[in-house]
């Protein structure tokens, strides 16, 4: 259905530093690329011009140089960022015969995956580009700006920065300081330089480890298997997107913060702020895909995984304009599926904000040190980001556990290239059974949008529960 009709290499309007950048938080990430889209519905069509858009997108690649250039091995298994300016590749394809609203709620399968550029992942990695843009035009006259962001160069927020400055530059609009000077220091992120800064983080023992920490970082490691029967080899993941009004967020969250739970704390038995909207949908989502999950096995262990931004968690805090990964996982306590059903949200809210709070400079400054001593670092990847080992043999074996992954705060609405303010912006593919990604829509009217990825076999009943439970 959709058509490429040409496609660029872009390279930075003006010469860049040719260096190479190192982050051990980058290391846990995966080579392959974030896909996300923005769909328009402009009233100027004759704005919609490909080569105004690749000459922002040069003069944005002149600025933030390293999504212009490569990963490349480095010892163990490891990647750094090799600032060589190959450029970031720009497509232009349409999809006649469709319109947006064909789109429908903009459910992250079919029609919609084919909105991002396609990625080869049997090419080096040294010659897979770190940024692939495609513009989609449809019959209607809207268009669509898939996104495919490599996970190993920057995360969401360092993403959203990017593409917002390139779309003031395609207005014409002048940059301001924080545009014009993203943070690019990889070593902030860099074990060998931070264990030396900061108080009280401990010293290195002859062992390469440091005397003393107290996480355990779980969250690298594998999550709880499933303990039920085995599927079948022909099970497939579905994915749905689940709409909250304003109103069904409130109500949510009256519902976990009124429930008499003992154990919302930080880790340190000190109480905490209310639950946030993310921290009771999140909650809500783990009870929920539980109890459709549930075969009378009670005693199945689970865990809820989740992302935090720390860069303004550690001590000094990064610049807000710190344009790496500074994306640490964090996990809650491992429970079962007895204990988030026999207990209203609150509870299951409350494991998720204990995970999220415990995330601060020394529990970074730990995961660092861990990543640097990590002998396989594949290993990670696969715990990081996928929810179980969830096959066996040929036949799905079944995941017990959520990753939930926020976008709540990511300013979309700035991604105006001169047609508008995108009115959805979302994920595009989801291959992850049990990965969930929470996004706000852009007219601040409070609604949410829940895109999950689940066994078919459990998607009808997790539906129904899903707003049963909050009426």
């Amino acid at each position: 259905m959709v058509s490429i009709q040409s496609s660029y290499t872009v390279t930075p309007s003006e010469p860049t530093p040719d260096v190479r950048l190192f982050s051990l938080c980058e290391q846990i990430k995966l080579r392959t690329h974030a896909p996300s889209f923005y769909a328009y519905k402009p009233t100027n069509f004759d704005k919609i011009n490909i080569h105004n858009l690749r000459d922002a997108l040069s003069k944005a690649l002149s600025i933030y140089y390293p999504i212009a250039g490569r990963l490349c091995w480095t010892h163990g298994g490891r990647w750094e960022l090799h600032c060589n300016a190959k450029g970031a590749l720009l497509i232009e394809a349409s999809c006649k015969g469709k319109t947006l609203d064909d789109l429908g709620d903009f459910v992250p399968n079919g029609l919609v995956t084919q909105l991002i550029p396609n990625i080869d992942y049997t090419a080096p990695l040294e010659e897979t580009p770190i940024l692939a843009v495609q513009l989609t035009r449809f019959s209607c006259g809207g268009v669509t700006v898939g996104v495919a962001m490599c996970r190993g160069a920057l995360d969401g927020t360092g993403g959203m920065r990017f593409i917002n400055t390139w779309a003031k530059l395609a207005r014409g609009e002048p940059l301001d300081e924080s545009d014009q000077y993203p943070c690019h220091d990889r070593t902030e992120l860099n074990s060998r330089k931070i264990t030396t800064m900061g108080s009280g983080f401990p010293t290195h023992g002859q062992n390469g480890h440091s005397d003393h920490s107290d996480h355990d970082h779980s969250e690298y490691g594998a999550p709880p298997p499933w303990l039920g029967s085995l599927g079948t080899e022909d099970a497939k993941v579905a994915v749905e997107v689940m709409k909250l009004t304003g109103e069904q967020v409130k109500k949510l969250k009256m519902k976990a913060t009124s429930t008499n739970v003992t154990s919302v704390d930080n880790g340190n038995g000190e109480m905490t702020k209310p639950f946030s909207s993310f921290e009771s949908i999140a909650g809500h989502l783990w009870r929920s895909v539980s109890k459709a999950r549930y075969q009378g096995n009670n005693s199945q262990p689970t865990r809820l995984t989740t992302l935090v931004n720390c860069r303004n968690r550690l001590k000094p805090p990064l610049p807000p304009v710190y344009a790496g990964n500074a994306a640490f996982p964090t996990a809650t306590p491992t429970l079962t599926f007895g204990d988030l059903m026999e207990n209203p949200v609150g509870f299951a809210a409350a494991k998720v904000k204990g995970a999220i709070a415990k995330v601060d400079d020394a529990f970074v400054r730990s995961a660092l040190e861990y990543i640097d001593n990590v002998k396989d670092m594949n290993l990670v990847r696969y715990n990081f980001h996928y929810p179980a080992k969830s096959v066996h043999k040929g036949a799905w074996k079944g995941n017990p556990n959520l990753f939930v992954v926020s976008w709540m705060n990511f300013t979309y609405d700035h991604a105006d290239f001169g047609w508008g303010v995108p009115y959805y912006f979302g994920p595009v593919y989801m291959d992850a059974e049990g990965k969930a990604f929470c996004l706000n829509k852009p007219n601040g009217d409070g609604t949410v949008h829940v895109a999950i990825a689940l066994d078919s076999a459990h998607m009808p009943a997790f539906k129904k529960i899903f707003y049963d439970d909050i009426d």
